[in-house]
């Protein structure tokens, strides 16, 4: 019952989006697909909408060469809001997912049983369908909180996000580089709108999100209230880019936000990630999908980051295996010798 619910809710959520569908369409001629994402205020959570609209393709709707849907046919795919990376890993491993987006950080410690997860079995199911684009470590601050570098937030009122997240797992490797630790700060663990919901209201003094420029919650923070950027740059970033290999220098142009100027700082790879025991032709169909031309048009056309989701970079920062159906569908395109 709960399954038939979800899949209507679904349906509902696709005619919404311009897929018109026959009204004879019965919830048991439909898969559903998930797809685990992130807060509503970040950039998984728009992303996955578009991917999940760019995969599917409900029984009676309009044929792809009369402007319809050209993604797997009978597969209705639903973008999940949740707490992110770790939370999305733990979900496939245990099978209430199907998939979800992961930080390559996370997802290569969660596949090898190292790092945050090196007092846990490895989570051996992990599979890769693709890289995605860079996410960039936002530190985001409050105007007129005294904090103009990683070393001002002791003391202050630091929302690092959720449990769960892969963000909070970055932001204490990059309060180790700068010698600060959480018992330096006032911690608090929110998503990122309700972190900048209390920026903006001055109840918080700064919050960290990892996410792919430019993010919503950041947006309407610089727009609204005004706020500042601070740089992760110096000989403390390479010190941590040199002992964590997954990271890598980035820039956030100027003009990303309104009012802010460029910002040095480190970014990771967003992957979408699957559970080994997915059908094979079933994740080949969806690789397919993902990378055809109408999907290729909404991403240009739908948010920002979307447009950095190439096929040439899909295999770029895997350091854990592919699916073997999304492996089929690079060898074909010739990306796999």
């Amino acid at each position: 019952m709960f399954l038939r619910k979800a899949i209507l809710a679904s349906l509902v959520a696709l005619v919404s989006a311009g897929f018109p569908l026959g009204a004879q369409v019965k919830a048991q001629e439909f898969q559903l697909f998930r797809i685990g994402t992130g807060g509503i205020g970040g950039t998984y959570y728009p992303i996955g909408g578009l991917i999940a609209q760019s995969i599917s393709n409900p029984p009676e709707a309009r044929p792809c060469d009369q402007g319809g849907s050209c993604g797997v046919p009978g597969l209705v795919a639903v973008a999940q809001s949740a707490n992110g990376s770790v939370a999305n890993i733990d979900a496939i491993a245990r099978g209430s997912l199907e998939s979800g987006f992961a930080q390559s950080d996370i997802a290569f410690w969660a596949y090898t049983g190292t790092g945050i997860y090196g007092d846990q079995d490895p989570v051996t199911s992990l599979r890769v369908i693709a890289n995605l684009y860079l996410e960039s470590i936002h530190l985001v601050a409050r105007k007129g909180a005294g904090i103009a570098s990683v070393e001002d937030l002791k003391g202050k009122r630091v929302s690092l996000d959720e449990p769960g997240s892969g963000t909070l797992v970055d932001a204490r490797l990059i309060l180790e580089a700068y010698g600060l630790s959480e018992s330096d700060l006032v911690p608090r663990y929110l998503k990122p709108s309700p972190a900048a919901a209390l920026i903006g209201s001055g109840e918080l003094d700064a919050f960290f999100i990892v996410a792919g420029y430019p993010t919503t919650s950041v947006v309407a923070l610089a727009s609204d209230v005004g706020v500042d950027l601070i740089p992760i740059s110096g000989s403390e970033r390479d010190a941590l880019i040199a002992q964590y290999s997954f990271l890598a220098k980035d820039v956030i142009p100027k003009s990303t936000y309104p009012g802010i100027d460029e910002i040095e700082t480190v970014s990771v790879g967003a992957q979408w990630l699957v559970g080994a025991g997915v059908s094979a032709d079933l994740v080949y169909e969806i690789t397919k999908a993902l990378w055809n031309d109408a999907s290729r048009k909404l991403f240009e056309t739908g948010h920002p980051k979307a447009k950095a989701i190439t096929l040439e970079t899909a295999l770029q920062g895997i350091s854990i295996p592919l699916h073997r159906g999304a492996e089929r569908y690079y060898r074909e395109v010739g990306m796999i010798k």
